[in-house]
């Protein structure tokens, strides 16, 4: 399964792993494979020691934590005490450290390091100047939360290819079907 990234930061995207909260969650990360995936695909490692089920749980945590302290930043609410202090916790365990090799640059790590990084990332967005960017979607059924960088600011869904197509062409099946109510009678 190949994950997706469109939230524009790590941490956002790690809490976006459980997807439709509100309506029907469906967890991407059900499995220690999935989480290593996870780590390589969003680019935090390049190489990964091999998650076990220990380390997804606690990935798990992490993720509602990173994302309840989101959430809170967002509704302009406290953050819960509990999920700060895990994830300033995550964040104190040493980080993935890249290294030059002569191909490049190359990130080997452990899952605690691969997740202290995500930790990290998460108080730099809730700690820097992107924090007026954070948005969530529009579509009511999808839960993620991004950053808005666009021209304008004026993003209204965490994708087009998800979320956006899908209102827009439930929005013009309602218009349709409007016009030919009206123009029927």
């Amino acid at each position: 399964m190949k994950h997706v990234f469109l939230c524009g930061n790590p941490a956002l995207d790690l809490a976006c792993t459980l997807r439709a909260r509100r309506t029907a969650p469906f967890e991407t990360l059900d499995a220690p494979d999935r989480l290593d995936a996870w780590y390589v695909e969003s680019g935090i490692v390049d190489a990964l020691s091999p998650c076990r089920e220990a380390d997804l749980v606690q990935a798990v945590v992490v993720r509602e934590a990173i994302y309840a302290l989101v959430t809170a930043r967002l509704a302009g609410d406290g953050y819960d005490g509990e999920a700060l202090a895990l994830v300033n916790e995550t964040a104190r365990k040493p980080p993935a450290a890249p290294q030059l090799t002569a191909e490049g640059r190359w990130v080997e790590a452990t899952p605690e390091q691969a997740l202290s990084t995500v930790a990290r990332h998460a108080i730099e967005l809730l700690s820097g100047p992107e924090v007026p960017l954070m948005k969530e979607c529009a579509n009511p059924e999808c839960t993620k939360i991004f950053i808005d960088r666009s021209r304008g600011g004026r993003r209204e869904w965490c994708g087009m290819e998800s979320c956006g197509n899908k209102i827009k062409a439930a929005a013009y099946r309602a218009r349709k079907k409007e016009a030919q109510t009206t123009g029927a009678t």
